[in-house]
């Protein structure tokens, strides 16, 4: 059943493929760009799979939906939580490079946009879906629409890719204030989305919900 840890899993044991297949082809970047295509067809696969649609289900796709508590967040392109994925490529970038500094800032972008694409596998199950729903702001959330979940590891790429090239004070500031914004915003931001999915607080959630 593909639920639970399943999902992310199988996107791992794609990822360890692709990676054991890149060490036997020459290096080009066409040859990254086919492994970041295969995730995004793995993740897409698995997100459809999971019963997730496609698009938005009940009008034209759009690229904005700046209202989170529409029915259209999560189903269009992007939307304010696309800014939190910025952030994830930024994490990211500072994880593989204390985690593997001998490898190239290409291969750290591949085994980055595989944690993203596990995150995502994982973030559209059943059980992190209802997790969502019980303990966040999330009550009309039902998971993400294919679309949307592929634009939030793009956005993830495009974090990691400022991260690699911006000096650390510069990626550390535009992270912070990314996360401020979006707190005065949406009253929503990525530190608070992982504390309310790990450990719901009554209090925050009510002041999420306008209480």
């Amino acid at each position: 059943m593909l639920d639970g840890f399943v999902p992310p899993a199988i996107v791992g044991v794609a990822t360890i493929a692709l990676l054991v297949w890149r060490r036997f082809v020459p290096r080009s970047r066409s040859v990254d760009a086919a492994i970041f295509l295969t995730l995004f067809v793995v993740t897409g696969g698995l997100e459809v799979a999971m019963g997730r649609p496609l698009k938005y289900r009940h009008g034209p796709v759009r690229f904005w939906s700046g209202n989170i508590r529409s029915d259209q967040n999560s189903q269009q392109i992007s939307d304010p939580y696309t800014f939190t994925h910025f952030i994830h490529g930024a994490a990211f970038y500072g994880l593989t490079r204390l985690a593997m500094p001998p490898a190239s800032a290409a291969t750290r972008a591949v085994v980055a946009i595989a944690m993203e694409a596990a995150w995502e596998a994982y973030e559209n199950t059943d059980t992190v879906v209802n997790r969502y729903r019980t303990g966040t702001i999330s009550l009309g959330y039902y998971g993400d629409s294919v679309i949307n979940s592929l634009m939030d590891i793009v956005a993830c790429g495009i974090g990691f890719f400022l991260a690699w090239r911006l000096p650390r004070s510069v990626t550390i500031t535009w992270v912070i204030v990314v996360e401020v914004l979006l707190a005065f915003w949406i009253r929503d931001n990525l530190t608070l989305n992982i504390l309310m999915l790990l450990y719901p607080i009554d209090a925050i959630k009510k002041w999420q919900g306008g209480l």
